[in-house]
């Protein structure tokens, strides 16, 4: 059997070879047959020339460099259409995914599970990394159509044909742990400790994580949209209430002036309120308007053999246009 390995990486210079040689380690005493897939987005630095120079000492390793950083999604996406592998391990190059575990991977695989994930265990995590974590998946888990799992990432295995099933959702807002999620399939899970990063710095920063997981909620229902109308009506609801609560204070006590403090903070409330809705909206707004353009999700600068074409179309081709009625 044939397993492929997708590596996405952006300025992994300071560990792509130590990466190499553990995993090079690890496949020479595995029993299938591997490929290696590194997919460069975009790096600034010379994480480029050190896969040109893995890809010549290495027959199993290829590459595939993008022509700018389109971002993880993305580089995923172009090594799920470039691996030709029976099955398809997406691990990241930092070795905070152990290439130790593909073996236990490839196992399950062969149990009959089209999805073997890898999930990671929080020690060694801040105690404010971790509780922030545990509530971010309550969260979205409360408003997802699909189960997101704590601790499990990108690291895990799929089967040929979940793989392709991956690759036929062509949406350009792509968040993969629910698209891995909603295409379903028999799934095995399993725990391995956490790693830390041995080389190099994270790419995620603060804005970054939180973009990712309004990403993720956004992606995979239209809740939020319902609870904007919900807020909506509650405050129409309170509205009403005051206004009552207003009346029976004048039949009782007589004509009675409001203070400024309750029209301020009525006013500042709402519009607060209205700012909120009109943002979730236009969160929804703006993803219509990606899908629309069908822009390419990336565009190739680079292979580990220029001249031979990209197994898998990079450009999204447009809906063929409906047959005319012939009188």
């Amino acid at each position: 059997m044939l397993i492929s390995i997708v590596v996405p990486c952006y300025n992994e210079q300071a560990v792509l070879e130590h990466f190499h040689r553990r995993l090079d380690h690890h496949l020479a005493t595995a029993p299938d047959t591997y490929e290696v897939l590194f997919v460069d987005d975009g790096s600034t630095d010379s994480t480029l020339e050190v896969l040109r120079r893995l890809a010549e000492q290495d027959a199993r390793v290829r590459y595939l460099s993008l022509s700018r950083n389109f971002g993880k999604e993305a580089a995923m996406l172009a090594g799920l259409r470039g691996a030709a592998g029976d099955a398809v391990v997406l691990m990241d190059a930092d070795l905070q995914h152990p290439p130790e575990l593909l073996t236990r991977m490839v196992d399950l695989h062969r149990q009959g599970y089209d999805q073997v994930l890898a999930r990671r265990t929080r020690a060694g995590d801040g105690a404010l990394r971790t509780i922030t974590a545990r509530l971010y998946y309550r969260l979205v888990n409360r408003f997802m159509d699909v189960e997101i799992v704590d601790g499990v990432g990108d690291f895990r295995l799929l089967s040929r044909r979940a793989a392709d099933a991956v690759v036929s959702l062509t949406e350009s807002n792509r968040f993969s742990k629910g698209l891995f999620a909603w295409i379903g399939y028999p799934s095995a899970t399993f725990t391995y400790d956490n790693a830390v990063r041995e080389h190099g710095t994270s790419k995620w920063g603060l804005s970054g994580l939180v973009d990712y997981g309004v990403n993720g909620v956004i992606s995979f229902n239209t809740r939020p949209l319902r609870a904007a109308l919900h807020l909506g009506l509650t405050l129409v609801l309170g509205a009403v209430l005051y206004a009552l609560w207003i009346g029976v204070c004048v039949l009782v006590r007589g004509v009675d002036t409001p203070g400024y403090a309750t029209l301020l903070t009525a006013v500042t409330a709402l519009s607060g309120v209205h700012m909120v809705m009109i943002a979730v909206v236009g969160e929804y707004v703006g993803r219509i308007f990606h899908e629309v353009k069908r822009r390419p999700h990336y565009f190739l600068k680079e292979t580990h053999a220029s001249t031979a074409a990209h197994p898998g179309p990079a450009v999204l081709s447009p809906p063929a246009p409906a047959p005319k009625a012939v009188r």
